[in-house]
């Protein structure tokens, strides 16, 4: 059995979809206590002049909570700058008025979110299914499971995993097990939308880019 431990985070990339799609089965830490340093609230996109981060701001008295716990700071305005942000990025992106309805109208669904969790979730759901990916029956989340503990290596026993990994660049905000194994992933390039390619943007980079035909991508993904 192969394992994916990783962290709810804001908006998936391509390295955590390969994971996604390899695992047998996922374990989201939302019990772990949340890092400004992971990804749970924050999401890279492609700008004219390299990459820059999407953000949804977290209540300051929350951020030695669990995950699970993390509550959204709604006395920021933070969605329209985000959708600001996409419309002034992707605005020429192939699909980019394709999805920009529905993306926008899901992010301001963001309102109605007290939990960054709950928003997350939402998100990611959405934004998989316009890549027709289901990766739901796998996912189980270490709050509500018996078996969960904080070790990665003492998780693996408990649940008879043969091979376990960990999301991508973590080392410095989740607990890392001595046993793991590298993820074996070559980056896929694909066409952005301004000149050169940089990697390890998030899932709408190639979504307003590619649209439907995204599965070309995916399936290049370096799958165990």
């Amino acid at each position: 059995m192969k394992l994916a431990i990783l962290q709810p985070v804001f908006i998936p990339d391509l390295h955590d979809l390969a994971m996604m799609l390899a695992a047998d089965m996922i374990v989201y830490q939302d019990s772990e206590t949340w890092s400004r340093k992971g990804r749970t609230h924050r999401a890279l996109i492609r700008t004219p002049d390299g990459t820059d981060y999407l953000n949804v701001p977290v209540r300051t008295d929350d951020r030695k909570k669990p995950i699970r716990q993390i509550r959204i700071d709604h006395a920021e305005k933070w969605i329209e700058p985000i959708l600001r942000s996409l419309e002034y990025n992707y605005r020429n992106s192939v699909y980019y008025d394709f999805y920009e309805p529905e993306i926008r109208a899901d992010f301001e669904m963001g309102h109605q979110f007290e939990l960054l969790l709950d928003f997350n979730l939402f998100l990611r759901n959405r934004i998989l299914r316009f890549m027709e990916i289901d990766i739901g029956a796998k996912t189980h989340h270490s709050s509500a499971m018996e078996l969960y503990h904080s070790d990665p290596d003492k998780l693996a026993g408990n649940l008879d995993a043969d091979t376990y990994w960990q999301e991508h660049g973590s080392r410095h905000y989740m607990r890392q097990g001595r046993n793991k194994e590298k993820f074996r992933f070559t980056h896929p390039r694909y066409r952005q939308h301004f000149d050169g390619f940089h990697p390890g943007c998030c899932l709408l980079d190639l979504l307003f880019q590619y649209g439907p035909e995204s599965f070309r991508i995916v399936d290049q993904l370096i799958i165990e």
